[in-house]
């Protein structure tokens, strides 16, 4: 379920020649530690298998892309090169960095499976919210939206099959951090994702419109750390739940508008918006409302570490990180409350924004995600919807916050029993 892959196929048969596969595993990559790392490689040994049913050589190359991969292009005598598609600044350096080195006669591809429409297809420019990229985007899904034809056994061999992968020593060449442990609810891997996939359609669907903003129903779909490692296609996940919307059309058009709609518009936001992660890519209104309030006295001012720890006065925002401390995943609802809250208890909104980022990317499974930073997928709160306005508008002005949405305790207690989550989540000392 890979359209770089699709068309990486369809042009080595065109041209009757052998495909390979290449992963470059980077020693680190921001703040992603070995629990996201070894959901990866785990989720990748899938891969491997899988291309060698297939006939086509699967490589783990160890080290950044610019160093590696145009020497394999070289060594293998390869007629083109096809790569996916992300918009963080990093990994479009990459592409650009290889881009440099590759010999001039080697044609380099880029293919967005990232999005169902492709992000520069969805809109030539940053898309203000959910309202002006809704339509562009269902007017595209007709063309789009399709079944994937097969991956097909190759016909044509390597000339030389791939070397073994030794996969402890790739472990071993990652500088990350090992103290933020693996969680045990998520198994990688497509076939697992898929499984869970099963388990939305069958069991929960049926609650996704009504319950998807109570953290204490099993109403959401649980697969974004399956999206965020590609194990997974979002395409694949909607064209399954579509199949239901006669029977549940208030839970499908749901999960169309978060799994399409509001991933699609942040994608958007990162690749047209060069200042993604900071305060200097809000709106120039939030900005104002921000710099006004600044100097606002604080009601609680938190260190980093006190926020990791889950330690402040307020239950339920431990209560919340402490789930996605252990679990990999805090609910989306309560997304959105704890970042504001960093933002009314930290000294200013870019430290508010850094330590979100921080939090986020270090502790979620679809951490270090195009989603994180205006919308933390798949809802439509974030970092920066949460602490700068981004797809949002201006409300009414308060303290800290100025014309930043405000969300406070009794408003989630009316929601929804915050005792009974709180319990669920309490510190264990």
């Amino acid at each position: 379920d890979n359209w770089a892959f699709l068309y990486a196929q369809r042009l080595a048969l065109k041209q009757e020649l052998p495909l390979h596969v290449c992963f470059c595993l980077v020693p680190k990559f921001l703040d992603a530690t070995i629990r996201h790392y070894g959901f990866m490689l785990r989720g990748l040994q899938g891969v491997a298998e899988e291309c060698a049913e297939l006939n086509i050589p699967f490589h783990l190359l160890l080290g950044y892309a610019k160093d590696v991969l145009p020497a394999f292009v070289a060594e293998h005598g390869a007629g083109g090169l096809v790569t996916d598609f992300c918009p963080l600044r990093l990994p479009r350096q990459w592409v650009e960095d290889v881009r440099e080195r590759l010999p001039e006669d080697v044609p380099f591809a880029q293919v967005d499976a990232h999005n169902i429409v492709p992000c520069w297809v969805t809109s030539p420019k940053q898309e203000y919210s959910a309202r002006t990229i809704r339509g562009k985007i269902h007017a595209q899904l007709p063309e789009f939206l399709t079944e994937f034809p097969p991956v097909i056994h190759h016909p044509y061999p390597p000339s030389c099959p791939a070397e073994p992968i030794a996969w402890e020593a790739c472990y071993s060449s990652l500088q990350v951090d090992h103290t933020v442990k693996e969680v045990e609810w998520a198994t990688p891997g497509t076939a697992a994702g898929l499984a869970v996939l099963q388990s939305f359609i069958t069991e929960r669907l049926k609650s996704f419109g009504s319950h998807r903003n109570d953290p204490n129903k099993a109403a959401l779909s649980n697969l974004s750390p399956w999206f965020h490692f590609g194990q997974v296609s979002t395409q694949r996940a909607i064209l399954e739940v579509q199949k239901h919307r006669g029977k549940y059309k208030e839970s499908v058009d749901a999960f169309v508008e978060e799994a399409v709609v509001r991933r699609e518009l942040a994608e958007n936001f990162c690749y047209y918006n060069e200042n993604y992660d900071s305060v200097q890519g809000a709106y120039d209104w939030a900005q104002t409302t921000l710099k006004l309030h600044a100097k606002d006295k604080r009601p609680f001012l938190y260190e980093l570490q006190e926020l990791e720890q889950g330690t402040t006065h307020d239950p339920l925002w431990n209560a919340a990180q402490l789930q996605m401390v252990r679990e990999g995943k805090m609910h989306g609802f309560l997304r959105m409350y704890w970042a504001k809250k960093i933002l009314e208890w930290t000294r200013s909104p870019e430290e508010a924004l850094r330590f979100a980022i921080y939090l986020n990317d270090r502790y979620e499974l679809d951490g270090t995600d195009p989603n994180g930073y205006p919308t933390l997928s798949p809802c439509p709160a974030g970092c920066l919807w949460s602490i700068c306005g981004i797809h949002d508008q201006g409300w009414a002005e308060r303290a800290i916050f100025g014309k930043i949405r405000y969300m406070n305790y009794a408003g989630c207690k009316r929601k929804f029993d915050v005792g009974q989550f709180e319990r669920r989540y309490a510190p264990t000392c």
